[in-house]
C-alpha cells in the first residue's frame, strides 16, 4: 500500500499546530501498520463527503482520504467542526 498526500493536505498540515503535527505523524504510523486500528476509527463518510474515508487524529481533528486499490491519498486535514458543517 502506497500512501500519498495531496497539495491541500500538505498545506493543512503546515498550518496545523505543532501538537497536531505530532499526532498526525503518530496516527499515520499506526495507519501504515493497520489502517483499521481501532483507535483510528477509520470509517466511510456520508453525504457530500461520501467519496472519502476518515481517521481520527485527535478528539477534534480528522484526516480525510481516498482509498484506492493500491494506494491511499490523504486529501484534507481539519477540525471535525469545520468538516461536517
Amino acid at each position: 500500500m502506497q500512501v500519498n498526500f495531496s497539495k491541500d493536505f500538505c498545506k493543512d498540515y503546515k498550518k496545523a499546530p505543532k501538537k497536531i503535527k505530532e499526532a498526525v505523524k503518530e496516527r499515520l504510523s499506526l495507519f501504515k501498520v493497520n489502517k483499521y486500528e481501532k483507535i483510528l476509527n477509520n470509517h466511510q463518510l456520508n453525504g457530500d463527503l461520501s467519496f472519502f474515508r476518515s481517521i481520527n487524529i485527535t478528539g477534534d481533528w480528522r484526516a480525510l482520504f481516498v482509498d484506492g486499490i493500491d494506494n491511499i491519498t490523504f486529501t484534507i486535514l481539519d477540525k471535525h467542526s469545520n468538516l461536517y458543517k
